[in-house]
């Protein structure tokens, strides 16, 4: 690459070498049925897949995925140009679940599409998830302790310090202390990866929050409150909607944590009058 503007450098730009983030193809199949493909970082994609099927509603528990394999995909029969990669993660899941999944899209097809961020009509937007159950210690998840968890990402996020180009989901315990961290081009499949990797170890329920290097958009909301996650909290501001599911859901929403402010956006816990 040739860098310019630097203090120092010519006019002309310098040669520089530089690492970029890794973003291919990667196919989501269930019990033989390609559901989706996304674009993602290609680590960590057992978690990915685990943590997508349970915040999309695909899995009700992770009791419910039987097995995951991965399959590198032969390019040239998948129509990807040269030098792309692709992974197919095959989930094995349970015939109730599976046979859930394939009426979903049996209704899709039939459906008016909307144009809506892609889904097949209004309703699929699946924007007044239930209602999570009370917590005695959210309260706790107040600004100290999300200004430390969110001062504690920056160390522990690898591969954005050598790209620049990844986002960030961590886990922190009410000590404020990250205990999981997973990073990834796209900031859902970052938190897909943290919650697939709290539901491998049975995190998930435990009392804690999840920080976030990006907006507060409602599929961020509605993914946490889906798997039972109380309390959320990004570096940037929430969406409108955002704000208004983490209301309806009773989630705890801080937003533009950015020290030593911050902004309570959803206080979490009480009824929606």
């Amino acid at each position: 690459m040739r860098v310019f503007g630097e203090p120092g450098a010519p006019p002309e730009g310098v040669d520089r070498n530089d690492t970029l983030a890794a973003e291919i193809p990667v196919a989501l199949v269930f019990n033989g049925l390609s559901h989706a493909v996304m674009m993602a970082t290609p680590e960590r994609l057992e978690d990915f897949a685990l943590g997508f099927a349970l915040s999309e509603g695909i899995l009700d528990s992770a009791a419910d995925c039987r097995g995951i394999t991965l399959q590198a995909v032969d390019g040239t029969v998948a129509q990807l140009p040269a030098g792309v990669p692709g992974i197919e993660v095959h989930l094995e899941i349970s015939a109730r679940c599976f046979e859930r999944l394939r009426h979903r899209r049996r209704s899709m097809a039939g459906r008016t599409g909307c144009g809506v961020c892609g889904v097949e009509s209004f309703a699929a937007l699946d924007l007044e998830p239930a209602r999570l159950p009370a917590r005695d210690w959210l309260a706790r998840v107040d600004l100290p302790l999300v200004l430390r968890a969110m001062s504690g990402l920056h160390d522990l996020q690898p591969h954005n310090a050598q790209a620049g180009a990844l986002h960030a989901a961590g886990w922190a315990g009410l000590d404020g202390r990250l205990q999981r961290v997973c990073e990834d081009v796209g900031r859902h499949n970052a938190l897909d990866k943290l919650i697939g990797a709290l539901a491998r170890t049975q995190g998930l329920g435990q009392p804690g929050f999840v920080v976030l290097t990006s907006r507060g958009s409602h599929e961020l909301v509605r993914k946490c409150a889906r798997v039972g996650i109380s309390a959320l909290a990004t570096i940037s501001a929430p969406t409108a909607t955002g704000v208004q599911v983490a209301e309806l859901a009773g989630l705890r929403l801080w937003g533009l944590v950015r020290a030593p402010r911050g902004v309570l956006y959803a206080p979490g816990g009480a009824a929606v009058a």
